[in-house]
């Protein structure tokens, strides 16, 4: 059984995001004005301000920006080493996400690493993790 993950307090902002894996979505903020992404979700376009903000699902591919090994185990029955990495989401410049690279050993994670989404469920809460691609 795995740890549980910490739990994000889910508000309207976050909401899409935090839930859009139920359907296999990652959502990220757009502005229908700008057409610009926003993450993390806040209810205000970061670029140009507009309050015309919804989510809407990414491709959900990236590329590994940088990444650690973390070989601490900072909670009960938490499984070292892991990688935890900055992924660049594709076709959505600026937007990086920190998370989890699964599903391979720790050793075969390199810089520039193609990758895709998944997404683990707990609670109701669907952390985006992702998994190289060949």
């Amino acid at each position: 059984m795995k740890p549980k993950r910490p739990r994000p307090k889910l508000d309207q902002e976050n909401m899409a995001f935090w839930t859009g894996g139920a359907e296999g979505r990652l959502n990220i903020v757009h502005c229908g004005d700008c057409g610009q992404y926003t993450h993390p979700p806040r209810v205000l376009c970061r670029h140009c301000q507009s309050e015309n903000i919804a989510p809407k699902a990414a491709p959900g591919t990236g590329v590994i920006d940088t990444f650690t090994i973390n070989y601490q185990p900072w909670a009960k029955d938490l499984e070292v080493p892991y990688v935890i990495a900055r992924v660049a989401l594709d076709g959505i410049p600026g937007v990086y996400l920190t998370t989890n690279i699964v599903n391979c050993a720790v050793e075969d994670v390199a810089f520039g690493d193609r990758v895709r989404v998944l997404f683990e469920e707990q609670d109701g809460i669907h952390y985006p993790l992702f998994e190289r691609v060949a």
